[in-house]
């Protein structure tokens, strides 16, 4: 069976495709803000609204989605109250997440497997509303910042020159973590949430190994990710894997085989 020609696999490799460009375009921005595991805050709270999705019969990613955009402005408030420990935003917001997912979840227990796939991902469930949504969040994410590119650049380079030569520095925080929320939000049932913060740093790691400028790394990183979205899902197809599973361990692979290169090189 050629799965080229199924139209689940089809709509999967689209979704995949849209995924691994916007996901490592918000992961470069949040590795250098220091906020890798910002992702696995968010996808948990997306797990709380799709619960609460599945309990209400409303369509469950629009409700995910919702519940990270909120999650990310409780994140940005916290990190201002509590500007020596940062990271505490992180750590509050992710166990507020998980406690409401577990509460959702002995209320439906009745749900509770559809629930699951977006943990794990269910990438061939695709529907067009899906394609559609994801669609949407790519075009606003990437045009968001091919127009601001400089000023992101000059603030997550130096946020007090940023702040001295007039950026609006509390606008371009709390719009970086809308844009996180939304990609991940998107993502869950794409690579499920337990993996979706890879998809966010794994290509940037892999990029920062080899990259020499700002530019080269956010290029490098969409490349990487939509190589191991591509390969994953077509071993995955090939082969009756978990594709989630699959894309990740394809980006484990790559950034391995990049260390054992410049590893060899020094040598």
């Amino acid at each position: 069976m050629d799965i080229f020609t199924e139209y689940f696999f089809q709509r999967a490799l689209i979704g995949g495709i849209l995924i691994g460009l916007t996901a490592p375009l918000m992961g470069v921005f949040l590795v250098l803000r220091r906020l890798s595991m910002i992702g696995d805050t968010l996808a948990h709270v997306s797990i709380a609204g799709v619960a609460l999705g599945f309990l209400i019969n409303v369509y469950p990613i629009g409700v995910g989605l919702l519940f990270a955009l909120l999650a990310s402005f409780a994140i940005e408030r916290l990190r201002k109250a509590y500007k020596t420990y940062a990271e505490l935003s992180i750590a509050i917001i992710m166990s507020g997440g998980v406690a409401l997912a577990t509460l959702l979840f002995t209320i439906g227990k009745g749900f509770n497997i559809n629930v699951m796939s977006y943990f794990f991902g269910s990438i061939y469930t695709l529907d067009n509303t899906d394609l559609w949504v994801v669609a949407g969040v790519t075009v606003l994410v990437v045009a968001v910042i091919a127009i601001n590119y400089k000023e992101m650049f000059l603030m997550f380079f130096d946020e007090d020159a940023a702040g001295v030569s007039g950026l609006p520095i509390r606008f371009y925080n709390i719009l970086i973590t809308m844009l996180t929320a939304l990609v991940i939000s998107v993502s869950i049932k794409i690579v499920g949430a337990l993996l979706v913060s890879s998809l966010l740093t794994i290509p940037v790691a892999c990029s920062l190994l080899v990259a020499r400028s700002f530019k080269n790394s956010v290029f490098w990183a969409v490349l990487f990710s939509e190589i191991a979205v591509t390969l994953g899902l077509i071993a995955a197809g090939w082969w009756d894997l978990a594709p989630g599973a699959s894309i990740v361990l394809a980006l484990i692979a790559m950034l391995i085989c990049i260390l054992f290169v410049k590893r060899g090189l020094r040598l």
